[in-house]
């Protein structure tokens, strides 16, 4: 029903008019307390098989929802509902800002795609901190916080601003994500490099512990899948040396061309970062180049192209503990997150692995046994 519904509906509309609307149907519902009951039983069934923990936190699965999807904190009851495992909120800035010029987000249909550049539009890190700090949770999820730089805030500045967040929300979050790899805010991925990013991430850390001194939150970086590889294993000896809790892999593409694109230049020629379907491939190999660097070391998120429970399952053996969605949530709807953890019961209960923790990485050791 939801295809058909995508078709004859949202298909016809302005894809960020579209967002906006089923976002508020999803926090509407997530108000009423017998449909949010009714929806999580149909939606989000639980499979005690699924349970994981990272980064030192108990989920009832391995699969969340990406940054992107809820910037502003406004609906995490609401994805909770609809079956996500944790919830990443975000990007967010220090500063409000409105984001970049609309149109700004594209669908490619055929490719099952997604372009944006919306320029990390959101209420800042004190409208969102506000807000998560009077939120009584209806459903138990683990709450991630995306932080990036206010576009306005020169390079040269940006370890401030990241620390301006990072006071405001830390306390809030249950993980903390530095965000290095939007495509859509100018000189941004310039901080992946590891010259800039060791003071990022020191800074953030050390104002993280600051500010929350009865718990030690959670740090991660997102990095982009465009990075050359020797770039990839530049950010992976860092994360270990500075001690990073986990890495997210990928942030979406700059890349058109060798992804397979079938749909017309009018719109693959559109700039911003491209993601969903033709995003797996690459993805994938950041993702495992990271586990053959660092392990068991740091927790892995695979993220980028997810669109079926086989997908996620060959991120978890590939090395991710968790795995994140978003592309596909749009052309597949509200049953997704259902389907996909039926289908990562099923495979494990197929699979030589005992527990969800042992399919992690399990490809590459049984290469390099």
């Amino acid at each position: 029903m939801y295809q058909l519904f995508f078709r004859l509906v949202f298909r016809r509309m302005d894809p960020e008019r579209a967002h906006h609307l089923a976002f508020r149907w999803i926090r509407r519902a997530a108000r009423v307390p017998v449909l949010r009951t009714f929806l999580a039983a149909v939606l989000a069934p639980r499979h005690r098989a699924l349970r994981t923990e990272a980064l030192g936190l108990r989920m009832h699965g391995p699969f969340g929802l990406a940054a992107g999807f809820d910037k502003n904190a406004a609906a995490v009851d609401g994805m909770a509902m609809l079956g996500f495992d944790h919830v990443e909120i975000g990007t967010v800035t220090g500063e409000p800002q409105p984001g970049n010029p609309k149109k700004r987000l594209f669908r490619l249909v055929p490719d099952r795609a997604l372009i944006n550049r919306m320029g990390f539009n959101n209420e800042g890190s004190a409208s969102v901190a506000a807000r998560l700090a009077v939120r009584n949770p209806v459903f138990r999820t683990v709450v991630g916080v995306n932080i990036g730089k206010t576009k306005v805030v020169p390079e040269a500045e940006a370890a401030a601003d990241y620390v301006k967040s990072t006071e405001r929300l830390a306390r809030h979050a249950d993980y903390l994500v530095v965000n290095v790899s939007s495509p859509n805010t100018p000189g941004l991925r310039n901080l992946q490099a590891t010259e800039a990013l060791r003071p990022l991430l020191t800074a953030v850390r050390e104002a993280a512990d600051r500010t929350v001194t009865d718990r030690r939150v959670p740090l991660l970086v997102k990095i982009a899948p465009d990075l050359a590889d020797e770039d990839v294993d530049a950010v992976a000896d860092l994360a270990v040396e500075l001690g990073l809790d986990g890495i997210i892999a990928t942030n979406t593409t700059i890349a058109r061309d060798g992804l397979g694109l079938v749909s017309g230049p009018e719109l693959t020629a559109e700039t911003g970062g491209l993601s969903g379907a033709p995003l797996k491939e690459r993805s994938l190999e950041v993702l495992r180049r990271l586990y053959a660097r660092v392990g068991d070391r740091i927790t892995l998120i695979g993220v980028g192209g997810i669109e079926t429970a086989e997908d996620a399952w060959q991120r978890i053996l590939a090395g991710a503990t968790l795995v994140q969605g978003y592309s596909a949530f749009i052309y597949q709807g509200p049953f997704w997150c259902r389907t996909i953890h039926k289908g990562l019961a099923a495979r494990l209960r197929d699979s030589p692995y005992a527990t969800l923790a042992d399919a992690v990485g399990a490809e590459h050791r049984k290469v390099t046994r």
